[in-house]
C-alpha cells in the first residue's frame, strides 16, 4: 500500500515528505490508517541524532488511527476501531511486566527501531528498508503495529486530541500522579511547558497540589500553562534565577516536587535546586545519551532530596490510555486546550520548525479524511 510519510532522511536536516510503501499485515500484525499524529520533542531529538535512530527512519508515536486490517492471531482489536499506539511494547512476562513496571520492559529497546518482531514493513519509493521510530512510524498514512502495542479507545474522541495521550499526556500527568505520587496541597514545579510539561501540570492539578509554578520562557506558552492549571508562572529571562522564583512563590521554602520537561543539564540542576528539603526532583526530559549534570551532595544527605526518572509516565499504558481519556470525557483532563496548531503532512517541515523555535504547545498533524467520530 502506497502512502505518504514523514521521513528523517540525515540527522540534523530537515524532514522530508514522500511516498512510501508500506506491507500488508502480517500475524501478529495491525495495519492502521492514521488520522492525527503529534509533532513531538522526541521526533526533534531523533531528528537530531540525540536519541540514536539510524536514518533513513519514519517519524511519528504519538497517535490515534482507525484499523484497516488484521493479520493472523490479533485479538486485541479489530478492523473498525479507533486505537492508540503504544511506543514502549510489553512482553507481560519480563520481570519488570510482572512486578507492574511495564514501561521498563525489555521489548521497547528491542523494537526501537522497528516493529517487535523485528521485521521491515515500510519501504520508500526505491525499494529500500526504513526504520520506524519506536515501532510506531506513525508519521504517516498508514503503519504497522504489533498487536501488543495498540489500544483501542471510544470512536467519539476526535483523533487530533486522542493522539496527544498516546505519549505528551500519558507521559506528563503519569510523571506525576504515578512516578511522583504528588501529594494533595503539596507545591509542584515545571520546567518547560511544551506538551509534555502542560501536561505534568495538569497532573498536579489532578492530583489537588495548591502550588503549581511554571518556568518557561516564552510567556504565551505560560500564560496557556495558567489556563491548564498552574498557579504561578516564572520565565527566567525576566524574573532571574528561577530556582529563587520558585522557593518565592513557595513561601520560601521550595517545591515538595519539581518536574523536568526540556532535556538540559541546565534546567535539571535548577529543578533540583528548586526543591525544599525532602523534595523529589522528576527528570522526564530527554537529553543525549551521554549528557550529564553535577549535583552538590555536601547537603544531599541532610537535606534527603530526591532524583527520579520517569518514562512514559511509569505505568501501565494499556490500563492508563483509557482512563485519561474517561477524565477527558469527564471534562477534568483538558485536551483541545494542548493542541495550538494543526497541519497537513505536507506541512510537516514546518511543523518541526515551529517545533524547535518554541512556537507551539502542541501542534498536530491531520491526516486527509480524518473524522472525530
Amino acid at each position: 500500500m502506497k502512502a505518504k510519510a514523514v521521513l528523517c532522511r540525515a540527522w540534523n536536516q530537515p524532514v522530508s515528505v514522500e511516498e512510501v510503501e508500506v506491507d500488508a499485515p502480517r500475524p501478529d500484525q495491525v495495519l492502521v490508517r492514521v488520522e492525527a499524529v503529534g509533532v513531538c520533542h522526541s521526533d526533534l531529538s531523533a531528528l537530531k541524532g540525540i536519541l540514536p535512530l539510524p536514518p533513513p527512519s519514519v517519524l511519528g508515536h504519538e497517535a490515534c488511527g482507525t484499523v484497516v486490517a488484521v493479520g493472523e492471531n490479533v485479538t486485541e482489536c479489530a478492523v473498525g476501531d479507533r486505537v492508540i499506539p503504544c511506543w514502549i511494547p510489553t512482553c507481560g512476562a519480563c520481570v519488570f511486566c510482572t512486578a507492574g513496571r511495564s514501561v521498563l520492559c525489555d521489548d521497547f529497546v528491542k523494537s526501537f527501531f522497528g516493529p517487535k518482531d523485528g521485521s521491515r514493513c515500510v519501504r520508500d519509493s526505491q525499494g529500500r528498508e526504513l526504520n520506524v521510530f519506536s515501532g510506531v512510524g506513525a508519521m504517516a498514512e498508514y503503519t504497522i503495529l504489533h498487536r501488543d502495542s495498540v489500544v483501542v479507545i471510544d470512536r467519539d474522541v476526535p483523533p487530533e486530541k486522542a493522539a496527544l495521550v498516546g505519549c505528551a499526556v500519558l507521559t506528563g500527568v503519569g510523571a506525576a500522579r504515578t512516578r511522583a505520587r504528588v501529594r494533595a496541597g503539596s507545591a509542584c514545579v515545571v520546567f518547560g511547558a511544551g506538551g509534555v510539561g502542560l501536561s505534568v501540570i495538569q497532573g498536579c492539578r489532578l492530583a489537588g497540589a495548591a502550588r503549581v509554578v511554571a518556568v518557561d520562557l516564552a510567556d504565551d506558552k505560560l500564560e496557556l500553562a495558567r489556563r491548564l492549571g498552574a498557579t504561578h508562572s516564572v520565565n527566567p529571562t525576566r524574573d532571574g534565577d528561577p530556582a529563587a522564583a520558585v522557593k518565592a512563590h513557595c513561601g520560601g521554602l521550595g517545591a515538595d516536587y519539581a518536574f523536568e520537561a526540556v532535556g538540559s543539564s541546565e534546567t535539571i540542576l535548577q529543578a533540583y535546586q528548586s526543591l525544599r528539603k525532602g523534595g523529589t526532583a522528576v527528570v522526564i526530559g530527554v537529553a543525549k545519551l551521554d549528557a550529564t549534570v553535577t549535583l552538590p551532595i555536601g547537603t544531599l544527605w541532610v537535606e534527603e532530596k530526591g532524583l527520579l526518572g520517569s518514562v512514559y509516565g511509569s505505568g501501565n499504558p494499556k490500563r492508563d490510555i483509557p482512563e485519561l481519556i474517561a477524565l477527558y470525557r469527564s471534562g477534568r483532563l483538558l485536551l483541545d486546550e494542548l493542541v495550538s496548531e494543526t497541519y497537513s503532512i505536507d506541512d510537516a517541515p514546518r511543523a518541526f520548525a515551529d517545533l524547535e523555535r518554541g512556537r507551539v504547545g502542541r501542534g498536530v498533524i491531520v491526516m486527509p479524511g480524518a473524522a472525530g467520530g
